[in-house]
């Protein structure tokens, strides 16, 4: 894989609770340098990312309950469309998983729907926060993101306990092809053996803020 094929898979995030302004500009930068697939934000930030990239075929991603998940679905589905509105073109929404492992699966797709329904046709990529569940909670996952018509799974916030292991990739790409789901892996990829091994498991796309250096790692491996 070449650096831009690599690049074109990553989404260049920034989530950090304590991200300025001047840290959002220069990851949309890097973005503009590396041709990076995504720049990944919060909320408040969509507005600045979106204008910054309108026209360069770099999308902008907004997260949505993050890191969490655990709001109510009706704030989900306001955050989802506030983001649209300021120019998202993708939104990574939380599942609220505290709800998932009590059994209330509808309640799970119910959530799921609503934020696909408030992002009007943009891509939805659910991160499950693979940590904390079981294989057969994650399988289980899948099946629901799948019934709610989202479009991928995503593994991690990469603010919980671990973040994405080529075991949970190759696991949740198993089952995520059954359904025509996609799948990103995020939480914990730093370097390009890594972002690669995860790509070799399944992931459709990488979730990374040390993006430069996984592409950097990668022209001096090759």
């Amino acid at each position: 894989m070449t650096r831009e094929e690599l690049a074109a898979r990553i989404d260049h995030t920034i989530l950090k609770p304590d991200a300025t302004d001047s840290d959002v500009f220069k990851v949309i930068d890097e973005a503009l340098k590396y041709r990076f697939r995504s720049v990944c934000v919060n909320s408040s930030f969509v507005q600045i990312v979106a204008d910054k990239l309108d026209g360069t075929g770099i999308l902008t991603c907004s997260v949505v309950g993050f890191p969490l998940g655990a709001c109510a679905t009706e704030a989900k589905a306001f955050e989802t469309r506030k983001a649209v509105e300021d120019g998202a073109d993708e939104i990574d929404m939380v599942m609220h998983i505290g709800r998932f492992k009590s059994g209330f699966y509808s309640y799970v797709v119910s959530d799921i729907k609503a934020v696909v329904e408030a992002a009007q046709g943009r891509t939805v990529k659910v991160i499950i926060e693979t940590a904390y569940l079981t294989d057969d909670e994650k399988l289980k996952a899948v099946e629901l993101i799948a019934k709610a018509g989202a479009h991928f799974v995503k593994t991690s916030t990469g603010f919980g306990p671990s973040g994405a292991t080529v075991h949970d990739v190759r696991l949740l790409a198993r089952k995520a092809r059954e359904f025509g789901l996609k799948v990103k892996a995020a939480g914990g990829i730093r370097d390009a053996e890594t972002a690669l091994e995860m790509i070799s498991a399944g992931a459709d796309v990488i979730g990374a803020s040390r993006s430069v250096h996984i592409i950097e790692t990668l022209t001096e491996e090759r």
